[in-house]
């Protein structure tokens, strides 16, 4: 049973029978339906059904000549709005099944950020189309969460704020440098790097580490595609699933300049979620590409 189903809406399935009955509604009332050539005789097929506005459940499998579609595995989805990056994108195929992940490599971050990629037919057709010469515009990231807790916001005045822009802004231009071989923006990263470990490790002795820490976003367990994030909550909404009639948290995060949505049962939350707080948990990232 996936880990996520609890994300949205689905976290009081308590047998694999009644898991196999939904999978079944899936493929026969679907929301959306796509196929993709793969082979002669063969097709590779998505059923998609959303549970509410913008979640749901994909099955994946293949289709033959004679309409029978043998299962490979399903996925629970959330779909993001807007766009996330329009940094430089790299996806490459899983080895056990017909499923891709996604590399985004936006600077505001840091690090490369994977995420699981939920149009992948859209993607194969594309592929084929252009010849294997496949050209991105954009990502819209989400992240699927079963548990979070809410902070209250670091206080800061306008001064602050702007130096702290700017500070970002400035560090995301030698990262750019840095990544064209720039020896002294490599220096500068590196010792700017000191001095921020010099200061946190000063004021950790006197302060909590979620007053000195902002946002943040990291790599959590063994999984490629999951993070452990803290972010600034944008804007907040609450969607009920139509199957279980649980009612789940959609909330616009701000992650190290990064803007993306998460959904999260309202059930699962400490804390009460404002415009202003901060969310922090656990995230499987997904992310939907933009040709």
């Amino acid at each position: 049973m996936h880990q996520y189903l609890k994300s949205v809406g689905f976290g009081n399935i308590s047998s694999k029978d009644e898991l196999y009955q939904i999978l079944e509604e899936v493929e026969k009332n679907f929301t959306c339906h796509e196929l993709v050539y793969m082979e002669e005789k063969m097709d590779f097929c998505e059923y998609q059904k959303e549970y509410g506005p913008g979640i749901g459940i994909s099955v994946y499998g293949d289709l033959n000549i004679d309409e029978y579609f043998r299962k490979q595995y399903y996925s629970p989805f959330f779909f993001g709005t807007g766009i996330t990056s329009y940094a430089d994108i790299l996806i490459e195929k899983r080895m056990d099944k017909e499923a891709y992940a996604g590399i985004c490599e936006d600077t505001k971050v840091g690090i490369s950020l994977i995420f699981h990629l939920q149009n992948t037919l859209e993607y194969l057709r594309e592929r084929q189309i252009t010849q294997d010469k496949v050209k991105y515009t954009s990502v819209t990231l989400s992240g699927l969460c079963n548990t979070g807790k809410i902070l209250l916001p670091i206080k800061k005045d306008k001064v602050q704020a702007k130096k702290q822009k700017e500070e970002v802004k400035n560090r995301m231009m030698l990262m750019d440098a840095a990544k064209n071989g720039d020896p002294e923006a490599i220096e500068s990263l590196t010792l700017d790097d000191i001095d921020t470990y010099s200061e946190v490790s000063r004021r950790l002795i006197t302060e909590d580490v979620f007053s000195i820490v902002d946002t943040y976003i990291m790599p959590y367990g063994i999984e490629c595609d999951r993070y452990s994030i803290l972010g600034e909550i944008r804007e907040l909404n609450i969607v009920k699933n139509e199957y279980s009639s649980e009612e789940i948290y959609i909330m616009k995060l701000e992650v190290n300049e990064l803007t993306f949505d998460i959904c999260v049962p309202i059930k699962e939350i400490t804390g009460e979620p404002a415009v202003g707080r901060r969310f922090k948990g656990n995230i499987w990232l997904q992310g939907r590409v933009n040709f």
